[in-house]
């Protein structure tokens, strides 16, 4: 995500030329917009359909002399143009007398009976299974990727602004959109060739790069990735088409008929083939759909092309328009395979056909196909482990052999035009600011100052906290880094601070060592789950507004080093070793506990040594970079396993407890068709032996009014400890589906959550025996304690407000039955 905002905050500052042009308004006699009709050149399969207010706008690299306009009801219509620009036309279409009645139908909500074109949307789900690399056991192919992001509406404001002043030459380069009319200017571009390899028997796939290329930041991979990682490759067959990270009903779905209105609008010779053309368009407003059509054979009942346009009201956010086209190439009479791939996303801070912002363009081409070739599990198993430089500094002698779709004259400028602003001083500016606000880091040639985000904050044992935080950065490949911190409190008047260092071993398998040491205040128990991280801090210590007393904070003092591997992609193994001191850092608050049986002689700080061996696996997780550390590029998108079996050591370092602990952790997100997302998070675990209130587990509690991660938002702290425990929790983002059904509500576009949380635990008499602290030890052992919750989000686009209600477990001393709490980010 923080790539994405990168490229969006760099371009958004920053503020193809064709044969024929062709735009304008389509009206019927009465003077009132027809949508939905198809716009095509004769003799090809180059065509648009016109928007819900009647406007279109068609673009061939070709020279066209005429342009088609048909639709069920009306004459069809062909008019001649002229050579180039074509736009601000006005097309009058005549009804068909006997076809009067079907014009109204059409342009509502078409039947579900007598449908021919819902007959051949049958045929295609009976035939879906048996197109294109599906049919064959292995497969491969060569693929053309390129990647752009422009700058579009350009008038004479921009043009003229101060922000480009010195800068100017740039709009020797403006274009205009084949999609949109509208005027934009590339600024960034990056192209990549693959070669992909299929296995349908063991279901495996894999990408071998072949060369990358691109405008300015050619050895940036987090970037190229992360942008890529926008554009999720679809299979237009599938239900549900995943853009944003939201899940559109795809107009070939099994659920189709349901959502979308269906037309068989034409029926014309493509590539020799016989296909029948079929206008689609939604049923409803306000939910993730889109309006186009497509082309399929006649005998196959396989797509020939397709055209997607997100639907003018869909619940998306910073997203004017989303535009996707698909071709296929026939082999032969049954083999239907992928040709060119094209997305389009207009992203703009205002939903207005006029409004300025960005296009974040990806265009993909496959070509050189082979299959039943089958290759090897070593080959499928072999991992790329370092970066391979020529990779990304190929020739152009290169590019004009592989690239299957030449650049515009204005996409072939992008490359001199970057060149030439990576020189500038204010270019340089520019870059700077937007990299700051999208990393949190300040490059100082070597070293970064940050996250800036932490400079400030505030509890109730420092006071007002103020911190400086720095790490080594030569680049995102670096095989070791430094990092660290210090702070001070202004209230303790102590000086906190934390060291991390660590370095890559061994590539290939991903030996890195890792070793710091931390003093600091801590709330303990802000997860169940605990980890060794050196620099890691939790919010609930440092929230400026709490509900309740916030002081039950502790001062620690961690020593840390540790050893991980990474034997299977995505799957880590860690062992760590660590020491720690810790005590109460407020005179209200304590960690005591008894050292004898008798329990007259009492300690206030825990010293422990404890060995640990992690097991961490992401399935599905895509990362970037082959340095000590690596940055997740589809973050949240995949499910989470962790196990910790932790030792402790009595005796080491003067180290007071020998005892077992076994933890489990493990997060899915689950999307559910078209209702929106859901997520699960089970934990558990257990300790043995007899430990004081410092070491236990303390269920997370969240006392402040925002929402944090994995807590329980009507819990006080240490409301709750246990040895043992099973926790559960369940969230279901509806994404705005049932707000779509409330008129006074859809207009709005929020989005409905709803979640329920849970758990148990007990706490053994021994381990109530030897705490000293006062704090009365309870554990939610006679029933499960439970809340649950409902949200509102979406609120200004990037507020959401939750309200909590508490199970049980009302009778626990300042036990807080109700609570709100507010969540700020910002999402698609």
């Amino acid at each position: 995500m923080k790539g994405i905002l990168f490229a969006i905050c760099f371009i958004t500052i920053f503020q193809g030329w064709a044969q024929t042009r062709a735009g304008g308004v389509v009206k019927d006699i009465g003077g009132e917009p027809v949508p939905f009709v198809n716009v095509i050149f004769p003799n090809s399969a180059e065509g648009t359909i016109t928007s819900e207010d009647g406007r279109f706008y068609i673009n061939s690299p070709k020279e066209q002399d005429s342009l088609r306009f048909s639709f069920i009801g009306y004459q069809s219509l062909t008019i001649p143009l002229k050579k180039g620009n074509n736009t601000g036309l006005e097309i009058i279409l005549q009804e068909e007398s006997q076809g009067l009645t079907e014009v109204w139908i059409f342009q509502g909500k078409t039947s579900k009976k007598n449908n021919p074109a819902l007959d051949i949307l049958r045929k295609i789900w009976e035939n879906r299974r048996s197109n294109g690399t599906r049919m064959f056991d292995h497969y491969q192919f060569r693929k053309y990727e390129k990647l752009e992001f422009d700058l579009n509406t350009i008038d004479s404001a921009v043009i003229t602004s101060k922000a480009f002043r010195g800068m100017e030459f740039v709009f020797d380069k403006i274009d205009t959109s084949v999609v949109t009319g509208k005027s934009f200017l590339p600024v960034f571009i990056n192209e990549s060739v693959h070669r992909v390899y299929g296995d349908n028997v063991n279901g495996r796939k894999k990408e071998v790069l072949v060369g990358n290329k691109n405008s300015g930041f050619n050895e940036n991979k987090f970037l190229i990735d992360a942008v890529k990682d926008m554009y999720i490759e679809n299979e237009i067959y599938d239900n549900y088409l995943r853009i944003f990270d939201k899940n559109f009903i795809s107009p070939l779905s099994t659920t189709g008929i349901d959502t979308y209105n269906y037309i068989l609008a034409d029926s014309a010779f493509i590539e020799n083939k016989w296909s029948y053309n079929i206008v689609y368009y939604p049923r409803r407003k306000n939910e993730l759909t889109f309006k186009g059509n497509f082309w399929v054979n006649d005998t196959t009942f396989a797509i020939k092309k397709i055209d997607l346009e997100m639907s003018k009201n869909a619940n998306i956010n910073w997203v004017n328009g989303v535009y996707l086209s698909m071709d296929y190439e026939v082999v032969n009479d049954s083999v239907f395979l992928l040709k060119r791939d094209f997305f389009m996303a207009d992203f703009s801070f205002e939903r207005k056909d006029d409004a300025g912002g960005i296009y974040g363009k990806r265009t993909v081409l496959y070509d050189n196909y082979e299959f039943n070739r089958p290759m090897d599990d070593a080959f499928y198993n072999r991992k790329v482990t370092s970066f391979e430089k020529p990779l990304y500094n190929r020739n152009e002698e290169f590019w004009e052999q592989n690239r299957l779709e030449a650049l515009s004259r204005h996409e072939s400028g992008i490359y001199e035009m970057l060149d030439s602003l990576r020189t500038l001083p204010a270019f340089k500016r520019i870059y700077n600011v937007t990299s700051i606000a999208a990393t949190g880091y300040i490059d100082f040639d070597g070293w970064d100052i940050g996250p800036v985000f932490t400079f400030v904050n505030y509890n109730e044992v420092e006071g007002l906290r103020l911190r400086l935080g720095a790490r080594t950065y030569f680049g995102q490949h670096d095989p070791w880094r430094i990092e660290g911190y210090t702070a001070y409190g202004f209230k303790d008047q102590k000086l906190k601070y934390g060291l991390l260092g660590k370095v890559l071993l061994e590539p290939q398998n991903r030996l890195i060592f890792s070793a710091g040491y931390r003093d600091d205040v801590e709330q303990l128990g802000a997860s169940l789950t605990n980890t060794t991280d050196v620099l890691g801090r939790s919010l609930a210590s440092s929230s400026i507004i709490s509900v309740g007393d916030n002081n039950k904070l502790s001062n620690i003092k961690l020593s840390m080093a540790a050893l991980e591997i990474e034997p299977w992609e995505n799957f880590t193994v860690r062992f760590a070793g660590s020491h720690r001191v810790m005590e109460s850092a407020s005179p209200s608050f304590s960690l005591a506990w008894y050292e004898n049986k008798d329990q007259n002689i009492i300690s206030t700080s825990i010293s422990q040594t404890e060995i640990s061996t992690m097991l961490s696996y992401y399935p599905g997780r895509h990362l970037t970079g082959f340095g000590v550390e690596r940055l997740v590029t589809n973050g949240g998108r995949f499910p989470s396993f962790f196990f910790n079996y932790s030792v402790g050591v009595k005796g080491i370092f003067q180290s007071d407890f020998n005892y077992r602990k076994y933890q489990f952790f493990y997060d899915q997100p689950w999307w559910i068709g078209g209702i929106g997302l859901a997520n699960i998070r089970l934990e558990a675990g257990t300790i043995d032996g007899e430990v004081p209130l410092g070491l236990l587990n303390v269920i997370p509690a969240n006392q402040t009014f925002f929402g944090i991660y994995n807590t329980f938002p009507l819990l006080n702290f240490y409301e709750f400890v246990t040895d043992t425990y099973v926790s559960a929790h369940f969230e279901h983002n509806f994404n705005g589906k049932l707000f779509a059904y409330v008129p006074l509500l859809r207009n709005f576009n929020l989005r409905e959550y709803l979640g329920v949380r849970g758990v148990w635990g007990e706490l053994s008499e021994a381990n109530k025996n030897i705490d000293a602290s006062g704090i009365p030890l309870l554990a939610p052992s006679k029933e499960p304690y439970f809340e649950y919750s409902a949200g509102v989000g979406n609120i200004f686009k990037f507020i959401r407000i939750d309200a909590h209600w508490r199970g049980n477990y009302l009778e626990n001393p300042d036990a807080r039955k109700f609570g709100i709490t507010a969540t700020l980010g910002f999402h698609f």
